[in-house]
């Protein structure tokens, strides 16, 4: 026989049911120290022993893609007590024991919920992307419970009850009847003698010796490492890019080194270290989606503003370009005699166009990431399509046949007449 004990197996692991009621019954705390807001993450991180940044960066991640981190933050915090107390705030509010957050509270978090997953559920820059990240978030959990949910479990928090009653504050020994007051001693103030025979004081209890310091823990290396593998990552990828390999766009090179930093601050969160990644992943995200939602590599011309005032139909130009910049064309001067067709096309930054007042305009306007007002018609957001249409002026059909379309990566567009 093994003389070895055999380590204790998690108990209510069976199937999917027992899983999610052993969540349930060990689900985690929020700390009133270490949390940033509402203290959901840490708690997450405290239950499960991984670094509470990765739960924070997983629920921006998906707040980024699709929207439905922040109402499962708000869920997360209906629903998780914090630590010492008895009840999640939701329960509480409905009368099923007591929690530390006021119901004024709860209040507003419940009503804040809803909002955020519709906003999640609707679509908008990836349709259907709330669902998925909602899925993904929820196996994501249940598999972080079935792998680790035997660790860390919270202490069970129960009711201290005190009895007190009139049996409290008896003066009178047990078994004594009215006859004893015909007996010697019996005083007439109804103070029972033998009452009062109090036993010893107990000594008092010596307090343990204070636990010794922990030790002070090794910093690791791993947040410095994947420093500068990123850093190696994104010279590489940038130089590659310059030499003509097209793949190594910014996008790509981007998301290149937020894997790089990805794999470091999951080392870290199991190693210690790498929590400081998150500052150079946030932005590198919102960077990486604002290039990939928005081609800005796909329109040339130069990085600048560009101002032109057309005075004849031989002056306009076919094409105006720019990658960033501003357009401000003005045709209000070009004469009514020969029809003229011209376009846009602008990566990011501003366009501004000024026709003729009795000038017959068909127009399509479109920006990919910002606010169109084209001839008192517009769109706004993200790729609301491009706005079209014929305006004649106030005067109706007669004057200069103007074609205009403008084509913008992101940043607003408007059409006057002058």
């Amino acid at each position: 026989m093994n003389d070895t004990a055999e380590a204790p197996k998690p108990q209510g692991l069976g199937g999917f049911e027992e899983t999610v009621k052993d969540f349930w019954a060990s689900r985690p705390r929020r700390p009133a120290r270490g949390g940033k807001i509402g203290g959901v993450a840490a708690a997450i991180g405290n239950r499960y022993g991984i670094d509470p940044v990765i739960v924070r960066v997983a629920f921006v991640t998906a707040t980024v893609f699709g929207g439905v981190g922040a109402s499962l933050y708000v869920l997360c915090w209906l629903l998780f007590p914090a630590e010492g107390d008895g009840s999640s705030p939701i329960e509480a509010l409905f009368g099923q024991g007591r929690s530390s957050m006021s119901k004024h509270m709860t209040i507003v978090l419940a009503i804040l919920f809803f909002p955020l997953s519709s906003w999640a559920f609707a679509g908008g820059w990836f349709d259907g992307g709330g669902i998925i990240g909602a899925a993904l978030m929820v196996v994501a959990l249940y598999l972080l419970h079935r792998g680790r949910g035997h660790l860390y479990r919270p202490a069970p928090v129960t009711r201290v009850a005190t009895d007190v009653g009139p049996a409290a504050f008896s003066m009178s020994t047990p078994g004594s009847t009215t006859t004893e007051r015909n007996e010697p001693g019996w005083d007439p103030l109804g103070a029972d003698p033998m009452a009062w025979d109090l036993p010893d004081p107990q000594p008092a209890p010596v307090p343990s010796p204070p636990p010794p310091p922990p030790a002070p823990r090794r910093r690791s290396k791993i947040g410095i490492a994947t420093f500068g593998i990123a850093l190696l990552v994104a010279g590489v990828g940038a130089a590659i890019g310059a030499d003509g390999e097209t793949w190594f766009s910014p996008q790509h090179v981007i998301g290149l080194v937020l894997g790089v930093l990805g794999v470091g601050m999951v080392a870290g969160a199991f190693a210690g270290g790498g929590r400081k990644l998150a500052i150079l992943a946030v932005p590198l995200s919102i960077a990486g989606i604002a290039l990939t939602t928005v081609p800005v590599a796909d329109y040339a011309g130069g990085v600048g503003d560009l101002r032109a005032t057309p005075l004849t139909a031989a002056q306009v130009q076919p094409t105006y370009q720019r990658t960033a910049g501003s357009v401000d064309l003005d045709l209000t001067a070009l004469p009514a005699d020969v029809p003229v067709t011209t376009e846009i096309h602008l990566g990011a930054g501003e366009t501004t166009v000024l026709v003729p007042a009795t000038a017959d305009v068909t127009y399509s306007c479109e920006s990919h990431a910002g606010d169109v007002q084209c001839l008192g018609h517009g769109s706004s957001g993200l790729g609301a399509g491009p706005t079209t249409g014929v305006d004649y002026g106030k005067d109706g059909p007669g004057g200069l046949q103007l074609n205009l379309k403008i084509d913008q990566g992101a940043g607003d567009v408007e059409v006057n007449r002058g």
